[in-house]
């Protein structure tokens, strides 16, 4: 594997391991890291998380990566499942605020 591809890799091994930590620290998600299925839905069925959380998770997202949302639509549809929230963060990161 070329390095760029590795490193690539690594940094969203990293997103997630800190998103599945906000999940369970921020959120009280009752879950080991490693039960918190990148696929899982965040809402409903999923983990279970409500609007109050919605609005934790981003500023959280925020303040771990030091990265800023554009719009409301952007968060909105990152939303869905921990691997669209690894999604938006590697889309936002380097991006000024």
């Amino acid at each position: 594997m070329d390095p760029e591809t590795s490193a690539k890799i690594s940094r969203r091994r990293e997103i997630l391991a800190e998103i599945r930590r906000i999940l369970i620290h921020n959120l009280d998600v009752r879950r080991e890291p490693d039960e918190i299925d990148p696929d899982t839905p965040l809402f409903g069925s999923g983990l279970g998380l409500d609007s109050v959380d919605a609005i934790e998770i981003m500023v959280s997202l925020q303040a771990s990566f030091a990265i800023s949302f554009p719009d409301e639509a952007s968060g909105r549809s990152a939303l869905r499942t921990v691997n669209t929230l690894v999604d938006l963060v590697l889309r936002m990161e380097g991006r000024a605020p």
